[in-house]
């Protein structure tokens, strides 16, 4: 499988679309008016909405037109600095009782104009264009746009009138929040198709939005969205809400054109490029850089996973089965500035993303796509939820789950210990000579929490490793002196170069204590 044809849109793209996200813009004073300049009053709702999709999925695709291609083209990383949008002009910017809204430019990267609509009271208004509502400092430019030329995106602006926001919709079907601590990193997707297949990734948009305020709570808004592509239309509901985090109640009614071959429900993307269980980058004077730096799972059937993430030296797609899952999600679990030492980036600070599913969604996998990477600027992590089944030409599909973006994954196990850290490094004791070979190595494994953390120190308790290929030496348990950290070490002779699937856990007698980690080990894979 070639790396191109799983290429999952480069983190160097999502720098560009959010380039102005987050930036401390000043506030000027407000307009005399509320919003921009909106269009005629026409009736809206979910249910109207669907039958649009449906409608829409009877008739053959059609790509959107790219109004002013060559200009808009033009509109480089350098040029999007260089237009603002005018505080002022935010939609709802005079009502205290309403999350501001600021929209994006089309450049580049987000050439195709996407309509959005301010809904009250069952009536939907769209949102007219004005090169009025930009600073274009962008020279001769902005004289080949034109007056109707259209939004890239949308973002909600802080409800306290801080110059900082904490939504953004841009790009196809993605979006993503700040989380609790106020800082971007994963994005989430309305769909995904046809991910890592023999055929090029097909990337349905979201060409429609209609947003709908919550009076009285300026931290929260249904946005409705209209999607379409080749293979796919549908209606997306998000109840958002700012909660400490952020929380997104998401109901979606997919129609489907034609055959998929392979389905990607409720997708989160993200970096992995280095961290404790990967050599650093020679190239880079950092511990650690990561958005995410494991797949966690509880399973239909109670089982908790942790799945640390890789960057391989191939692409790899890895399918955990399961029924009616409890919830996944892509989280970051090292939060220790220390560990990453990346004042700008903030990599601890990094939201953690959980997908909690609303109804019975039956057989499936959680699938993760790992694709290698030299360079954090590139998205190279996909998690998703592949039906058993699937869609055919004329299928319908409906699909309800909670988004969670935390610091912490939500609903943490309880009952046993989770994975706190992994590390690997030379076979063998410290201090004794031995000869540095791939094909051994020395595997730790850290946990904290659950019964673990009412335990003295004692040496009874027994790791349980089992491996689709290799033996395992020399392993042990120990509480580390001083902490309530449990370890877990043990030596491993692969037996080739090919990927090693691994799984342990810690039991004491026929109790299980911890939480299951797995991991796919490349023996002779260098991952930098």
């Amino acid at each position: 499988m070639s790396e191109d044809r799983s290429r999952i849109v480069t983190r160097r793209d999502f720098l560009f679309l959010a380039a102005a996200t987050g930036s401390a813009w000043l506030i000027a004073p407000q307009a005399s008016r509320a919003t921009p300049r909106v269009g005629q009053a026409e009736p809206f709702s979910f249910e109207r909405l669907v039958q649009q999709a449906r409608e829409l999925a009877a008739r053959p695709y059609s790509p959107r037109p790219r109004p002013a291609a060559e200009v808009v083209a033009r509109l480089d990383y350098d040029a999007v600095q260089n237009i603002q949008y005018r505080p002022e002009e935010s939609l709802w910017a005079g009502m205290p009782e309403r999350s501001p809204v600021r929209f994006f430019h089309l450049h580049r990267l987000a050439p195709e104009p996407v309509r959005i609509y301010a809904v009250e009271n069952g009536e939907a208004r769209e949102v007219l264009y004005d090169p009025g509502l930009f600073d274009l400092d962008i020279g001769e430019l902005a004289d080949g746009l034109p007056e109707d030329l259209g939004f890239a995106g949308f973002r909600l602006m802080d409800p306290e009138r801080r110059p900082t926001d904490w939504l953004a919709f841009q790009g196809a079907s993605y979006f993503r929040t700040s989380g609790e601590a106020g800082q971007y990193g994963l994005s989430a997707r309305g769909i995904a198709i046809d991910t890592a297949t023999a055929g090029a990734e097909e990337f349905p948009a979201f060409t429609a939005f209609w947003l709908e305020p919550s009076d009285g709570d300026p931290g929260a808004m249904r946005i409705h969205a209209l999607l379409d592509g080749p293979s796919v239309a549908g209606a997306w509901r998000f109840d958002v809400r700012l909660d400490g985090g952020v929380t997104m109640d998401v109901r979606s009614e997919m129609f489907f054109r034609r055959r998929v071959e392979r389905l990607g429900l409720a997708p989160l993307t993200s970096m992995y490029w280095f961290g404790e269980n990967q050599p650093r980058a020679e190239a880079d004077w950092r511990p650690e850089v990561h958005d995410s730096d494991g797949l966690a799972i509880w399973t239909g059937a109670g089982e908790r996973i942790f799945r640390p993430l890789t960057n391989p030296p191939a692409v790899r797609l890895h399918s955990f089965v399961d029924d009616d899952p409890k919830g996944f999600g892509l989280v970051q679990r090292d939060r220790d500035f220390d560990h990453y030492l990346d004042d700008g980036a903030f990599y601890d600070r990094r939201p953690s993303l959980w997908v909690e599913p609303l109804d019975g969604w039956g057989e499936g996998a959680v699938q993760l796509l790992e694709i290698p990477t030299d360079d954090e600027v590139h998205d190279n992590i996909a998690v998703f939820w592949a039906p058993a089944r699937r869609p055919e030409a004329g299928d319908r599909l409906s699909l309800g789950y909670r988004l969670h973006w935390r610091n912490r994954q939500p609903y943490p196990p309880e009952a046993v210990a989770s994975v706190i850290a992994t590390r690997t490094g030379r076979a063998g004791r410290p201090g004794e000579s031995q000869p540095d070979s791939p094909l051994r190595r020395k595997f730790v494994i850290d946990f904290r929490g659950g019964p673990l953390s009412a335990m003295d120190a004692r040496f009874d308790i027994e790791p349980v490793v089992t491996l689709s290929g290799g033996e395992v030496s020399d392993s042990y348990v120990v509480n580390v002196v001083g902490t309530d950290i449990w370890r877990a070490a043990f030596d491993v002779e692969f037996f080739g170069a090919e990927g090693v699937d691994m799984r342990c856990y810690l039991r004491l007698g026929e109790r299980t204590l911890t939480e299951t980690w797995l991991y796919h080990h490349f023996p002779l894979g260098r991952a930098t």
